[in-house]
């Protein structure tokens, strides 16, 4: 089974996006990445240059600016690098600028493809998720953080990019997908604060088409969670040079839930129960998974 990656990117210099390293988590799993490239102002075309691997192509790309509601030019570039990844490749690999994996669940992701490979009903692998925020010392702990996404499929050009690429669907529907013991590691809340705003500045400028008015010049991460965990486990070892490089500090006391009374009780009934009621799934868990749990 031939595995190709891909992602879109604009800005990763100017937005301090771990661009490299989530690329190079994935090149282990993957024989090409195809990384679509739009219209940048800063030097991160060079950036992917000096990784100098051949597995790599880079794809130009003009973002579409008239398509500023919902993030909608998140999933068009994504949908760009997947259509441009050859049909001699069987499955695809889709880690976002600010995404990573972590060397540990390398042999899983293998696993998983060769066992699925020939069931042709599943359209994709599910992937847990980690998202790191403020520091490289605290996780999301509350339901706004999804747990799982997709982030291996078929290269099946039927599948597009959803909403805000944050999933995909199949001829309009979710994928039947298997869930696999692996992590996404999500660093895209972990900047210095004022590069932060910077980053959510332009954000919002992509999901309401809104222009910034009344600037803020530093995000407050004090201010701007409900719920954190200090994180436990190890990162990536392909992040520990930008985790040595962190310059910032900030005053954080995850000890603090700050929701209203209504997610507060959702909060402690997930934390005594392990349910998530009501929780978004942007998928279809395939019957096979829960046969092979029986």
């Amino acid at each position: 089974m031939k595995v190709c990656g891909f992602t879109f990117v604009k800005n990763a210099v100017k937005l301090d996006f771990p661009l490299v390293e989530a690329i190079m988590s994935a090149l282990p799993l993957c024989e090409k990445f195809i990384i679509v490239l739009g219209d940048c102002e800063d030097g991160t075309r060079e950036l992917i240059e000096n990784i100098k691997s051949d597995q790599i192509e880079i794809i130009n790309s003009v973002w579409d600016e008239s398509q500023k509601s919902g993030g909608r030019v998140y999933a068009l570039e994504t949908d760009k690098a997947f259509q441009a990844v050859g049909l001699e490749f069987d499955w695809c690999l889709y880690i976002q600028a600010d995404e990573m994996l972590h060397e540990k669940d390398y042999t899983e992701i293998r696993e998983a493809i060769r066992k699925w490979h020939e069931h042709r009903d599943v359209d994709g692998l599910l992937f847990n998720y980690c998202h790191f925020y403020g520091s490289y010392d605290y996780v999301g702990d509350s339901r706004k953080w999804y747990r799982n996404e997709i982030r291996l499929i078929r290269n099946d050009k039927s599948i597009h990019s959803y909403r805000d690429a944050q999933g995909f669907r199949k001829n309009g529907k979710k994928l039947s997908v298997i869930p696999v013991e692996a992590t996404v590691y999500h660093y895209g809340w972990v900047r210095q604060p004022s590069v932060m705003q910077q980053k959510c500045d332009v954000v919002k400028k992509y999901y309401s088409g809104e222009t910034i008015e009344n600037k803020v010049y530093e995000f407050d991460y004090a201010q701007s969670f409900d719920a954190l965990a200090r994180f436990k486990g190890t990162h990536p070892e392909i992040m520990n040079r930008r985790i040595e490089a962190k310059n910032w500090q900030i005053n954080i006391d995850p000890s603090k839930i700050r929701m209203k009374l209504k997610y507060k009780l959702l909060y402690y009934f997930e934390k005594y129960t392990g349910i998530r009621l009501f929780e978004y799934k942007n998928y279809l868990i395939n019957p096979k998974f829960s046969a092979t749990k029986a």
